[in-house]
C-alpha cells in the first residue's frame, strides 16, 4: 500500500469513528445515572481529542514535499 492510500483508508476510518461517535452525546443524557453519565463523557471526550490527534498526523503528513531538492 502506498502511502497515499494508507493516509485515504486511516481518514476514512477516522471519519466514520468520529460519526459513530456523535451518536454517544444524545444517548448519554438518557442513562439516568449521573456518575456513569460523567465518566462516558469524559471518555468520549478523550476519544475525540485523541482522533483529532490521528486527523491532524495526516493533514500533515499529506502535506509534507517528499521530494529531495532544496
Amino acid at each position: 500500500m502506498e502511502r497515499a492510500a494508507a493516509i485515504a483508508q486511516i481518514e476514512e476510518a477516522c471519519k466514520t469513528i468520529s460519526l459513530a461517535m456523535m451518536k454517544i452525546n444524545p444517548a448519554v443524557r438518557h442513562l439516568d445515572d449521573a456518575e456513569t453519565q460523567n465518566d462516558v463523557i469524559k471518555a468520549a471526550h478523550q476519544l475525540t481529542v485523541e482522533l483529532e490527534v490521528i486527523k491532524k498526523k495526516m493533514i500533515r503528513l499529506k502535506g509534507r514535499d517528499d521530494s529531495t531538492e532544496l
